[in-house]
C-alpha cells in the first residue's frame, strides 16, 4: 500500500491541491453569505457572533494547506514532475557560463576590469598617504614614491589598446565566434540530436524528483533537457578558455620586472639597517608587503581595454537571449509556481535552494512522519508511539517503596554451608516490593510521544496540586503573601531555559530534571492565578456567606473557590503551553528521548522533514490538551462569562 502511495503521490498531491482550491472558495462563499444575514440579525458586540463558523475553520485551513503546497514546491512536482529536472539543465548552462559572465556589465553595473582599476587605484592612493607617517630618509621616501608611481603607470597601461597583448584580441574574436555559434545551436530544434541508447537508460534508472531526499536527478530526461545539457557542456569549455586569457604584454612584464626589483632592493636594504626601532621596521615591513600585494595584482593581467571585449560581450547577450527564449513556458512555471527559491547546479547534483528546501513538501513530510511512526523503524530505534508488554510486578514496585520489607520484623536469610538460600517471609516481602517475581504483563505506552507527554502531565500536576493551594492560601493571608510572593516573583521573571542548563547540572539528564524544570515553570503561573483569582471575589458574595452562618471552610469551598476557577483553568491552558515549550528547550539540551530530542537530532543533521513532523507533532499535542480544557472549563464553570 506505501509502495503505491508513493508512486502515485503526484497524482493523490494534485487532486488534494485542487479540492483545496475549491473547498477555499466554497467556505468564502457560504462565510459571506452568513455575514449578510447577521448584519441584521445581530448586533455588533453579540458574542453569538463568534459562536459556529465552521466554514471559516475550512477557509483558514484550506488557506494554510495551499500555502505549504505552492510555497514548497509540492504542487509544481504534482502538475509538472519533469520541471526540476529540466530547470537543472538551465542551471547547468548558468553555473558553466557564470565565470565569463562576471567580467561584463551583464549583472553587475561595470566591467570587472573597471572595478579592478578603480580598486587597485585607490589602494595606492591610501598606500601613499601612509608615506607621510612613516618619516623615511629622503632616499628611501623617493624610492617608494617611484614604486607607487610604477604600479600606477603599469596599472592604467593595462587599460590601453596600445600595450594589449599581441594576438589577444585574435583570442577574443575566436571566443566571441564559438559564442555564436553556439548560439545558433541552441536555437536549432535539432541540436543535439537524438540521445543514444545508454544516455536513455541512464535516465530512466535515476530517481525522480524527491525520491531521495531534496536531491534532483542531474542527467537530462526530455528533449529540452537534452539540448541544456549539450550546451552547458560546451559553453563551460568556453568559459574556462575565456578566464584563462590574461593581458601580458612585454610592455607590462618589463615594467613588472622593473618594479620588483625596486622593492626587492628597498627590502634589502632595510634588512642591512640596524639602526630603526622594532616599531619602525614592522611599519616599512607593512608598507613592503603592500607594495608586494599590489604588483601581484597587476601582474595578474586581468584588465583589459574596454573596447577589446565589446565582440565578447555582444556575444554573450545574443547568447543570453537564446537562452531565455528557449526556455519558454518552463521559465513562466520557475517563476510562477516554484517561489521563493531556485534550482542550483553543482558538480554532481542539483538540489532545491530557497523555500523548496527549508519548507519540506507535505507528501514528503507526510511520508516521513509514516517512516518513523512504524515501531520497527521509529527514530533512533525507539518508536513515536508504541507500547511494550510491561510485567506488573515491576509497575507495582515503582509505586512501592522498598522501606516496607526494611520494617518487616526479623532477618533477611543468609546461605547455608551447601550455598543454598530458603526464602523467608521478610525476602518475600522484599520481592515484592522491588517486583523481583514472575506476574502477569499488560502493555504499557512507549516511544518519544509517550515520554514527553508523560514529563509534561507530571510536571503540571505538581505544579497544580502545590501552586493551587499556596495562591489561595497567599490570597487569603496576610502573612502568606508577605513570605511566599517575593520568593515567586524573583523567580517567575526568570525564563525557563535560564535554569535549565543548572537543574541538568543537578538532576542530570534523566527524567527528574525535565519533570523539575516543568514543576517551576507550571508552579509560577498557578500560584499567580490562584492567588488572582481569590483576591478577586467579591465581597458581597463572602458577607452573604457568613451572615448564612458558613463556616471558613464552606467560604473556601462554595464561594471562593468556585470564584477562583475560571482563573486557575485559564492558568492551567497557559502552563500547558508554557510546558510544552520549555520540555522540548530541556529535551534539546539533554535527553535521549522525547520530541526535543528528535528535533535536535534532527536540526544537527539538517533533516528539515523530521523538523517539520516534530512541529506538527507538537502542534497537535497541544491541539488536543487544550481542546480537553476548553471541554472541562465548558462544564466545570459553564456560568463564565454569563454575569
Amino acid at each position: 500500500m506505501s509502495d503505491f502511495l508513493f508512486e502515485q503521490r503526484n497524482t493523490l498531491v494534485a487532486i488534494i491541491f485542487i479540492a483545496l482550491l475549491v473547498a477555499l472558495a466554497v467556505s468564502i462563499i457560504k462565510g459571506r453569505r452568513v455575514i449578510a444575514t447577521e448584519r441584521t440579525d445581530l448586533v455588533f458586540g453579540n458574542p453569538a457572533k463568534a459562536l459556529g463558523g465552521w466554514y471559516w475553520i475550512i477557509t483558514g485551513m484550506s488557506f494554510i494547506m495551499l500555502i505549504w503546497f505552492y510555497f514548497s514546491w509540492d504542487a509544481a512536482r504534482a502538475f509538472n514532475p519533469k520541471a526540476a529536472n529540466e530547470l537543472c539543465q538551465v542551471a547547468k548552462v548558468e553555473s558553466a557560463i557564470r565565470p565569463m559572465r562576471s567580467l561584463f556589465p551583464l549583472d553587475y553595473p561595470n566591467l570587472r576590469g573597471t572595478d579592478l582599476l578603480a580598486r587597485d587605484s585607490n589602494q595606492l592612493k591610501r598606500i601613499d598617504q601612509t608615506l607621510k607617517n612613516l618619516q623615511l630618509e629622503h632616499q628611501l621616501e623617493q624610492q617608494a614614491k617611484a614604486i607607487l608611481a610604477g604600479l600606477s603607470s603599469a596599472l592604467v597601461d593595462q587599460a590601453n589598446p596600445a600595450y594589449l597583448k599581441l594576438g589577444l584580441a585574435n583570442e577574443f574574436d575566436q571566443i566571441a565566434q564559438r559564442i555564436n555559434k553556439l548560439t545558433l545551436d541552441f536555437v536549432n530544434p535539432d541540436y543535439p540530436g537524438q540521445p543514444n541508447a545508454e544516455q536513455v537508460a541512464a535516465a530512466q534508472a535515476q530517481p525522480g524528483w524527491g525520491d531521495t531526499g531534496k536531491e534532483i536527478p542531474i542527467l537530462p530526461s526530455t528533449d529540452l533537457g537534452y539540448r541544456y545539457a549539450a550546451i552547458a557542456a560546451q559553453i563551460q569549455i568556453i568559459s574556462k578558455d575565456f578566464v584563462k586569457l590574461r593581458n601580458t604584454s612585454p610592455h607590462l612584464m618589463a615594467q613588472v620586472a622593473d618594479i620588483n626589483a625596486s622593492i626587492r632592493s628597498a627590502q634589502a636594504k632595510l634588512k642591512l639597517n640596524q639602526s630603526l626601532t622594532y616599531d619602525e621596521r614592522e611599519a616599512r615591513i607593512r608598507l613592503y608587503r603592500q607594495l608586494n600585494k599590489m604588483l601581484k595584482r597587476i601582474d595578474d593581467g586581468a584588465i583589459f581595454p574596454p573596447s577589446s571585449l565589446d565582440t565578447v560581450q555582444t556575444a554573450l547577450v545574443a547568447f543570453d537571449q537564446a537562452h531565455v527564449a528557449q526556455q519558454g513556458s518552463l521559465r513562466a512555471f520557475d517563476t510562477w509556481a516554484m517561489p521563493g527559491g531556485r534550482i542550483m547546479a553543482g558538480n554532481r547534483a542539483c538540489s532545491e535552494q530557497g523555500a523548496g528546501r527549508w519548507l519540506p513538501k507535505p507528501s514528503d513530510t507526510l511520508g516521513t512522519l509514516a517512516r518513523i511512526a512504524d515501531p520497527d523503524i521509529g527514530f533512533k530505534g525507539i518508536p513515536l508511539l508504541w507500547y511494550r508488554w510491561q510485567p506488573v510486578g515491576g509497575m507495582l514496585a515503582f509505586v512501592l517503596p522498598d522501606l516496607i520489607a526494611d520494617l518487616v520484623p526479623g532477618d533477611y536469610p543468609r546461605h547455608n554451608q551447601q550455598g543454598q538460600i530458603d526464602s523467608n517471609f521478610k525476602s518475600n516481602v522484599r520481592d515484592f516490593v522491588t517486583g523481583n517475581y514472575d506476574s502477569i504483563s499488560v502493555p504499557v505506552p512507549m516511544g518519544h510521544m509517550w515520554d514527553s507527554i508523560v514529563r509534561v502531565i507530571i510536571g503540571l500536576f505538581f505544579g497544580i496540586v502545590l501552586g493551587v493551594p499556596l495562591g489561595l492560601f497567599m490570597g487569603l493571608n496576610r502573612f502568606a503573601k508577605g513570605f511566599f510572593d517575593p520568593m515567586v516573583e524573583l523567580y517567575r521573571p526568570v525564563p525557563p531555559l535560564a535554569w535549565a542548563p543548572l537543574i541538568l547540572t543537578i538532576f542530570g539528564i534523566q527524567d527528574d530534571g525535565k519533570i523539575f524544570l516543568l514543576f517551576m515553570v507550571a508552579f509560577a503561573i498557578m500560584v499567580i492565578s490562584a492567588k488572582t483569582g481569590a483576591t478577586g471575589t467579591q465581597l458581597s458574595k463572602i458577607h452573604a456567606a457568613h451572615s448564612l452562618g458558613a463556616s471558613h471552610r464552606q467560604i473556601l469551598r462554595r464561594v471562593i473557590l468556585p470564584n477562583s476557577l475560571p482563573e486557575i483553568l485559564t492558568g492551567i491552558r497557559i502552563s500547558i503551553g508554557v510546558c510544552w515549550g520549555t520540555l522540548v528547550a530541556a529535551e534539546m539540551l539533554a535527553g535521549t528521548t522525547g520530541i526535543g530530542f528528535v528535533e535536535n537530532v534532527a536540526r544537527k543533521q539538517s533533516d528539515y522533514e523530521v523538523i517539520w513532523v516534530t512541529i506538527i507533532i507538537l502542534g497537535v499535542l497541544g491541539l488536543m490538551f487544550d481542546l480537553i480544557m476548553r471541554s472541562v472549563i465548558k462544564r466545570t464553570i459553564p456560568w463564565r462569562g454569563k454575569g
